[in-house]
């Protein structure tokens, strides 16, 4: 006699998303969540997911698409700089669309190409590192963090040095617009966006009159192929700048300040930089991530874990819950850098056609960034509290990081 199907469970009849009490953590409220049920849904009608397959599930082309320009009509920006990003970037597009403002990008950011650019990134993490010995308490996350990822990007798009300060300033005024909430007044975000659209455009305008052997160069090539508008160019561009800056900034804080809290683990660390850096990165990465969910909206009605997903909901997989779902680590909860259950592919940067396109860049600072650390100043210390990461979707924030920077080891003077 054949099973019974499993009737589903229809959208009223799944757990709530309460607001979150006062004092707890990201991470607490989410545990607190996965343990109602595998799907449930928010006073938004967003339906939250938990485990690591129910993400993955959410990437299918075959049911979802990716959020296109909903979220900033919701918060009534119908027009201006915000809205013309969001219409424009490959971030927020699906289909042929997507495919065709991802194509002239894709070759440039490979993992080979992005390899060869490992001693420069780790000149550079070295470069904003030393000077801060004997310093005291330095602005490790303004001072270092932030401006690794500013200069790297800077030196790939051929910005001239001199540009690079005010350019660093103008990306970190800019990244707002990835994290809007709706009570922020969006006006500067949208001023500096403006701003980083104009300076990138000029870039791409000198290498279409004076071609070279450079990535932008080869980009206006690749874009002219593809049949981007020039709205379209210079979004694809400030698109890669805004989506890998404030990322690896937070990554990095959030690794280091685990492994400072985790004595025997750097410990380990700074005796085999070479050797652990990029393990040490996919756990920083996997235990306090730099995002907190993937929106998708549904484009069929299907079902998930049990539950009716109808056409055209809006799902929110939980990237903090699926990084700690105990059907694929162990003791999810334990920062391990010796851990070997991390799936092949880290879902940090998503899956299926939108999977982040910097990945080999982000991997390349992050590793890179950590091993200079590690190298030069093993003796480093927190100053004050540790930092808090906020944020269960989209894009996450972190308030503060400071650390103390002893004179140098005699090995490096």
């Amino acid at each position: 006699m054949a099973a019974t199907p499993r009737k589903l469970i229809e959208p009223p009849d799944l757990p709530r998303v309460e607001k979150r009490p006062a004092g707890l953590s990201d991470h607490d409220y989410i545990e607190r969540l996965r343990r109602d049920g595998p799907v449930a849904l928010d006073r938004h009608g967003y339906f939250w997911t938990f485990s690591h397959d129910a993400m993955l599930a959410c990437a299918d082309p075959a049911t979802t698409r990716q959020v296109e320009t909903e979220k900033v009509l919701a918060l009534g920006i119908a027009s201006g700089p915000i809205h013309e990003y969001f219409a424009n970037s490959l971030l927020f597009s699906n289909g042929e669309t997507h495919r065709r403002r991802r194509r002239p990008l894709a070759r440039a950011f490979a993992f080979p190409v992005m390899a060869a650019l490992r001693p420069r990134i780790r000149a550079v993490a070295e470069g904003l590192i030393r000077p801060n010995f004997g310093r005291g308490e330095v602005d490790f996350l303004g001072e270092v963090a932030g401006r690794l990822p500013a200069t790297i990007i800077a030196e790939i798009l051929g910005a001239p040095n001199a540009d690079i300060p005010e350019f660093s300033a103008l990306v970190h005024a800019a990244m707002r617009v990835l994290s809007l909430r709706p009570a922020e007044a969006p006006a500067d975000a949208g001023a500096a966006l403006s701003e980083l659209n104009a300076y990138v455009a000029g870039l791409l305008d000198a290498r279409r009159r004076s071609r070279g052997d450079d990535f932008l160069s080869g980009f206006a090539a690749d874009v002219a192929e593809a049949g981007l508008t020039e709205v379209e160019a210079c979004v694809q561009i400030v698109s890669v700048i805004l989506a890998g800056s404030d990322t690896t900034r937070i990554a990095l804080c959030s690794t280091v300040s685990q492994l400072l809290r985790h004595p025997s683990q750097w410990t380990e660390f700074t005796a085999d930089r070479e050797g652990l850096k990029a393990d040490v990165a996919a756990e920083g990465l996997r235990f306090d991530p730099v995002i907190g969910a993937l929106p998708r909206v549904a484009t069929a009605d299907f079902a998930l874990e049990g539950a009716r997903i109808p056409k055209g909901a809006v799902l929110a997989p939980s990237v903090l819950a699926a990084l700690r779902d105990p059907a694929i680590y162990s003791e999810p909860a334990r920062f391990n850098i010796h851990r070997r259950d991390h799936p092949r592919y880290h879902p940090v940067f998503g899956a299926g056609a939108h999977r982040c396109l910097g990945e080999a860049l982000a991997r390349a600072e992050l590793e890179e960034s950590l091993a200079a650390l590690a190298t030069l100043a093993p003796a480093v210390t927190m100053a004050g509290r540790a930092p808090i990461l906020r944020g269960v979707a989209g894009a996450r924030g972190i308030d503060a990081m400071r650390l103390s920077f002893p004179s140098p080891p005699a090995s490096i003077r």
